[in-house]
């Protein structure tokens, strides 16, 4: 039996872990550099993330209500699994991705962009796991939102200078390890 500390924990480490150098991050350097405004940026990404991941979580406590309950161990281990191998394809961002024909400025802006650029993320998929493996919204929620938080906030803040000092490429394959590792141990379990 898991507690809701793990919900958290967990969700916060593969969500941040995971987040480092996708397309949201890419996004948040873009609109920095835009608006050169952090703080609304930032509340955007909040607003964004807590209704996005609030969704996924809602959607993967509810596959948990259904006939596949019994399978989940299952579905949710190959789901982990496949989203380590997913991490390790680099997203592709435009950068005009981040003009807007019409300005509502940054903190509007921000919230539309990234609760857009969420759907179908890898981040809101392993929400939608994390929910349904752990059965607890709000700790899952409140994880993977300060996951993303911990990632976006310092690439808002201190922008491209991040990039020239962290690795990508290790990062993901980090981020991947650690999917990948929580997938192969649910798979163990589950036949064990």
């Amino acid at each position: 039996m898991s507690l809701p500390l793990d919900a958290f924990l967990h969700s916060t480490l593969l969500v941040a872990v995971s987040e480092i150098g996708d397309k949201t991050q890419i996004l948040s350097l873009i609109l920095a550099a835009r608006y050169r405004k952090s703080i609304p940026i930032v509340f955007g990404i909040l607003v964004a993330t807590l209704a996005n991941h609030a969704l996924a979580a809602f959607g993967g406590t509810l596959l948990m209500h259904t006939a596949l309950k019994a399978w989940m161990p299952l579905i949710l281990a190959l789901s982990f699994i496949g989203l380590g191998l997913w991490i390790l394809v680099p997203d592709k961002v435009d950068e005009d991705e981040g003009a807007v024909k019409k300005d509502y400025g940054a903190f509007v802006t921000t919230t539309i962009m990234f609760f857009l650029a969420e759907m179908g993320d890898k981040t809101q998929f392993a929400t939608i796991a994390l929910a349904a493996e752990y059965n607890n919204i709000l700790m899952v929620v409140a994880g993977s939102t300060l996951g993303m938080m911990i990632a976006n906030v310092p690439a808002v803040i201190f922008g491209d200078k991040i990039m020239k000092y962290v690795p990508l490429k290790w990062v993901r394959i980090v981020a991947s390890l650690l999917f990948v590792g929580f997938g192969a141990w649910a798979l163990w379990q589950y036949f064990m």
